[in-house]
């Protein structure tokens, strides 16, 4: 039941905020329901293709995703989602298994600072004025294979790349990344499900948990003061950060 619970609040969330599915659902599950981290990182992603295959057709109906640009960001985007979801699965069998606590905290970390320095900081960045669309391939390959290594920081980082290399209206940012983020999960699920790190039955129980809270949070949300909520959101998950790579940095994990 708590898993169901857990599905319904991460895709209200999602719905409320527009933060992504894999930086919120692995710490819920590391959490409150002390799953092994291996195990929650590949259910996380799993369940971030689930959410987002709800999510972008409706941005592909409303013309925001860009597919040209979106070619290039998977030029980079599917080899490295596959060989960090390797890599993933090397240390998750092999160790250390600190590692994967650091680097889930750390993207924690800077994907709540950059939601936060948006709050305060909404016309910081300076869209730039030729189109370097072909840069993104290099860029988003890291960004991939961080997302295959942690299930997290496809929307943070893919935003931080389309603002500053393209000149996409703020609309086609969160459609064109939205659609980058679906191909990365589905295809870095397949390589974790390979891999073995998955728990089905668990995946199955957040899914219908997460059907109900997108169309839960869906009819809310624009009675919901978004900016308030975010910031909030993004102060809990830095905290949660600092403690993961706290953790992993001063006690180790077995």
């Amino acid at each position: 039941m708590l898993e169901l619970a857990i599905g319904f609040s991460i895709a209200v969330v999602i719905a409320l905020t527009g933060v992504g599915a894999g930086v919120v659902t692995a710490p819920l599950l590391i959490l409150f329901l002390h799953v092994p981290v291996e195990i929650a990182v590949s259910t996380a992603l799993a369940y971030a293709a689930v959410v987002k295959l709800i999510v972008v057709p409706v941005q592909i109906v409303r013309k925001q995703v860009s597919y040209r640009i979106l070619l290039w960001m998977l030029v980079g985007g599917v080899p490295g989602v596959i060989l960090g979801s390797i890599f993933f699965h090397h240390v998750a069998q092999h160790g250390p298994k600190s590692l994967l606590y650091i680097v889930l905290g750390s993207i924690i970390i800077f994907s709540s600072g950059w939601q936060l320095f948006r709050h305060f900081r909404p016309d910081a960045i300076t869209r730039p004025t030729t189109d370097r669309t072909k840069w993104m391939g290099l860029i988003t390959f890291p960004i991939a294979a961080e997302v295959g290594f942690s299930s997290s920081g496809a929307g943070a980082l893919g935003t931080v790349a389309l603002l500053g290399l393209t000149s996409l209206t703020t609309a086609q940012v969160v459609g064109t990344d939205l659609t980058f983020g679906l191909v990365l999960s589905v295809v870095g699920t397949g390589v974790h499900m390979i891999g073995g790190s998955y728990d089905s039955a668990l995946l199955w129980k957040l899914g219908i948990g997460g059907v109900f809270g997108a169309i839960a949070g869906s009819g809310v949300a624009p009675r919901i003061p978004n900016r308030q909520l975010r910031f909030a959101l993004s102060l809990w998950l830095m905290t949660i950060g600092f403690q993961f790579v706290y953790q992993a940095a001063h006690f180790g994990t077995r």
